[in-house]
């Protein structure tokens, strides 16, 4: 008799432990890319980051890319990110950093955003010996586009 209800226990636990991951998982993807996240341009351009900041270590938030944008244009609202094998993850992009922090000098006429990757891939990355993709900048992209031809379609600019 105890050994049954012991296995209903054992069930039962197991049971949550699996939707709770599932969950979790659903909540907080690894760097998927959703097609609203991108905004549409007839002449779009894609820019790499200023500096890159991977200190996965300090926690969330602490692998970025700093992006140095023209006043003019507006940015994606998820940047991209390249491995190779054409396997690419997005991360989020975000505004209105400051750049005493950074220690980037900001040319007059330009912006700054600062896109993230998630931090369990790249701790993924650097466990797999990859550490080295995260740090080129040519692997990070940011599409950026005219902010009058987005305003023009009834858009909210930056």
């Amino acid at each position: 008799m105890r050994s049954r209800q012991f296995l209903y226990i054992l069930f039962a636990i197991s049971l949550v432990g699996i939707l709770g991951f599932s969950y979790i998982s659903e909540r907080s993807p690894i760097g998927k890319c959703y097609k609203s996240g991108f905004l549409n341009f007839s002449q779009k351009y894609y820019i790499q980051p200023e500096k890159i900041v991977i200190q996965p270590w300090r926690g969330q938030h602490h692998v970025y890319g700093i992006f140095m944008i023209p006043d003019e244009y507006i940015h994606d609202y998820l940047l991209q990110f390249k491995l190779p094998g054409d396997r690419t993850y997005c991360g989020t992009v975000y505004s209105g950093i400051s750049t005493d922090l950074q220690s980037i000098s900001l040319p007059p006429g330009n912006y700054l955003v600062t896109g993230f990757v998630n931090t369990r891939l790249a701790l993924l990355l650097i466990a797999q010996g990859k550490l080295d993709y995260l740090q080129q900048p040519s692997n990070w992209k940011l599409g950026i586009g005219d902010q009058r031809e987005f305003r023009g379609r009834g858009g909210r600019g930056r």
